[in-house]
């Protein structure tokens, strides 16, 4: 197996139009453990690690860009968490001190597992994922980004470079399902935000259909949203839970949740 490592964001886009096959890695989470169980087998590797281009966060005329290679411990830290508080208290939740220190916001994006916990809060805020190539750079909304388990709307020759959101500033809380506090993959998660100046509420939830997903309502018809989320879930049985509890879990988690944001 080859491992590349490009300098510069320029070099990398090169080598993957070069080499499409090959499997990008960041803070390599995801993609070492499947190495690890055999579950890829990748001919070459590139390593995104050096890429300056990728890292931290800015904010211009009220827009936030998230790169790619943020990591959890990153979106914890104030001002980003007081601008996104959802998405700090999912990035809480992820693993260990050591995995957020390593995870990525571009690794969750390109791994696109329906239990990714950053996804609910992006989903909520209507993020756009950027996308470059050596033919350009292109943006998608998070929901056409996701296509099914672990499939995404990346070209072979693209790599997921940022995020791009606008914070509605709303009350907005995450809350996850699992069978212990920590280091657990989610049974569900949910993501609710109240948003009074678009006069609706939204909610995304994680871990009960084939990709993460969004439901809104308008803020009159608020308390219809436990229902609606139940209902918009398409879960399936498997090691972790049964169908009926994921969906039932759901329906009271997004009570709590739309209460706490109610109150806030």
């Amino acid at each position: 197996m080859d491992v590349l490592t490009p300098r510069t964001l320029d070099e990398a886009l090169g080598l993957k139009a070069e080499r499409p096959d090959a499997r990008c890695i960041l803070g390599g989470t995801d993609v070492m453990v499947e190495l690890t169980f055999g579950e890829s087998r990748p001919e070459a590797l590139i390593n995104l690690a050096e890429l300056e281009e990728l890292r931290g966060w800015s904010r211009e005329n009220g827009r936030l860009r998230l790169g790619a290679a943020l990591t959890y411990t990153q979106a914890m830290a104030p001002p980003l968490a007081d601008a996104l508080p959802a998405l700090a208290e999912a990035s809480r939740t992820v693993g260990s001190p050591q995995i957020r220190n390593r995870g990525t916001l571009g690794g969750n994006l390109g791994t696109a597992s329906p239990a990714g916990d950053a996804l609910p809060p992006l989903l909520v805020e209507g993020a756009e994922v950027e996308l470059a190539s050596v033919r350009g750079v292109r943006t998608l909304p998070l929901e056409e980004f996701l296509l099914g388990v672990k499939r995404t709307a990346l070209a072979p020759d693209e790599l997921v470079t940022a995020v791009h959101l606008i914070p509605t500033g709303g009350p907005q809380t995450f809350m996850k399902v699992g069978v212990r506090n920590a280091m657990v993959i989610a049974i569900c998660s949910l993501c609710v935000v109240v948003d009074r100046e678009a006069g609706e509420v939204r909610a995304a939830f994680g871990s009960a259909a084939e990709t993460a997903r969004r439901v809104a309502l308008p803020l009159a018809d608020a308390s219809a949203l436990p229902t609606l989320v139940a209902e918009a879930a398409a879960p399936i049985d498997d090691v972790r839970a049964t169908a009926a509890y994921r969906r039932h879990a759901l329906r009271v988690l997004a009570g709590r949740a739309l209460d706490r944001c109610l109150v806030a």
